[in-house]
């Protein structure tokens, strides 16, 4: 259970921690805390930020503050910005460790933590949790009054889950004014714009078509989610397989059919140029996950993220390093799903047992899987009752663009598939070194068991040239 920060607080003091560092977004409300914990325990507190003078000052007349009994707290806030001088970093030393003897607390709010190396030993640092759901649910009823049935509130509450606690105010505010009584969706849509704004991380609840195929995956992922009815937690899966196949489209179907939020994590947009910079990009987005419990988290192409390479800076290894202890460590109620094309490139590490509940190959859709697409995407694009191509390994995304081809050019399905060039021939020496990597170490996404490949002895592969009746006239 998450201690609160009064809390964690009392403790600390109590030891004696003479720095302390509070990582929050929340610095008014992180004052309010210390406030409340400083009347309630008889105890000293100023506050300073920069409109109340300069900085080295804040630091030296904390000399004179304490009295080697009460406990004398410095609220610095966002003091992370002043860190570069060495002048501010010497007085800040000495002070921490005079503070010891003198019972003074230096406490530095800032939203990031940026300590400088002479300090670091000097400070422990102490992450203010965001408002769990007691919290939000006060929020609310001081926001609305009342409170809707307990059905609809504990939607209300899942979806601001995450939120700070303005934000949590801001979003019910809003769907106060525009529907007069508070309601999920206009707390999950102020949720994804937020959240745009880190560009790493994008929420998806949006209604996707049936998925082709996939059976087994599907039915493994229903069957580990509701598993905790008997105590266990699902930790997720790991999806291997071609390009197209249907690995993103499934994460994003699972979240909706099991009623949770599918949050996309895109490793390769916290990529930063400082050192330390990706990897401190990379927990604050895991903090933000970790927030939003229950959900699905899907962190698509994960090799690409992951490869070890020797020219990064050793950064790929430090994002393996933290996404490992991550998801050993983790307790919120999330199920991950990696996607990776590339199996050569993933660390062994990175699949071994009981990191992920399964590890599935994601192979070309069978002719029955096949005939399930062309009925979802004839329908969506208006193609029902067409005659179809020839689809001979053809993949989902393949027969999407086919469809969706056909309605941009104005044409038949046949005549739209000359302007489709399937993975099976484009990347075949890869999909065949896939599949024989897959054969016997991953769990068949399509039928119960392990996968296993059967090479084609014989067989014309399709180059993508339709044989119906008459030939295709040319697309222009």
């Amino acid at each position: 259970m998450t201690r609160t920060l009064i809390e964690t607080l009392t403790n600390y003091i109590a030891a004696c921690f003479s720095g302390l560092w509070i990582e929050t977004f929340e610095p008014d409300e992180a004052i309010r805390e210390i406030e409340t914990l400083c009347r309630e325990r008889d105890w000293n507190m100023k506050t300073w930020d920069i409109s109340q003078g300069d900085p080295l000052s804040a630091v030296t007349s904390a000399e004179g503050f304490g009295n080697g009994e009460t406990p004398q707290l410095v609220v610095l806030r966002n003091f992370h910005r002043f860190l570069g001088s060495i002048e501010i970093v010497q007085a800040m030393e000495r002070q921490i460790q005079s503070g010891k003897v003198s019972r003074t607390f230096l406490i530095v709010l800032a939203p990031v933590v940026q300590i400088p190396v002479e300090l670091e030993k000097l400070f422990v640092v102490v992450e203010h949790p965001l408002p769990d759901q007691e919290q939000l649910c006060q929020i609310a009823m001081e926001i609305a009054g009342e409170l809707p049935d307990e059905p609809n509130t504990r939607r209300v509450l899942e979806a601001a889950a995450g939120m700070t606690r303005m934000e949590a105010e801001g979003a019910f505010s809003l769907s106060m004014i525009e529907h007069d009584m508070l309601l999920p969706e206009p707390v999950w849509q102020l949720k994804a714009n937020m959240l745009r704004q880190s560009s790493a991380l994008r929420l998806y609840r949006g209604e996707i078509p049936c998925l082709g195929g996939l059976g087994n995956l599907t039915t493994f992922c229903n069957r580990a989610l509701s598993g905790g009815k008997n105590g266990e937690r699902a930790k997720g899966v790991m999806l291997l397989g071609v390009s197209g196949s249907g690995k993103s489209a499934f994460a994003k179907r699972l979240g909706y059919s099991v009623h949770r939020p599918t949050l996309v994590l895109d490793i390769g947009a916290l990529m930063g140029s400082l050192v330390g910079q990706t990897e401190a990009a990379l927990r604050k987005a895991l903090k933000q996950i970790e927030a939003m419990s229950p959900c699905v988290v899907m962190i698509d192409e994960v090799e690409k993220a992951i490869s070890t390479g020797g020219n990064d800076g050793g950064v790929s290894s430090r994002i393996l390093g933290t996404l490992l202890s991550w998801l050993n460590d983790k307790t919120s109620d999330l199920f991950v799903i990696c996607t990776a094309n590339d199996i050569s490139k993933l660390p062994p590490e990175f699949t071994r047992s009981e990191r992920f509940d399964g590890i599935f190959f994601v192979d070309l859709p069978d002719k029955a899987a096949r005939d399930q697409i062309w009925s979802i995407y004839e329908y969506q694009y208006g193609f029902e009752n067409a005659k179809r191509p020839v689809d001979d390994d053809w993949t989902g995304a393949e027969i999407k663009s086919c469809c969706r081809l056909a309605k941009l050019l104005d044409v038949s399905l046949k005549e739209a598939a000359q302007n489709v060039v399937p993975v099976a021939n484009t990347a075949v020496e890869s999909i065949e070194s896939l599949r024989r990597w897959a054969s016997g170490r991953c769990l068949d996404a399509a039928r119960p068991g392990v996968y296993q490949y059967r090479p084609k002895s014989t067989g014309r592969r399709n180059l993508g040239i339709n044989r119906g009746d008459d030939p295709p006239a040319a697309v222009v």
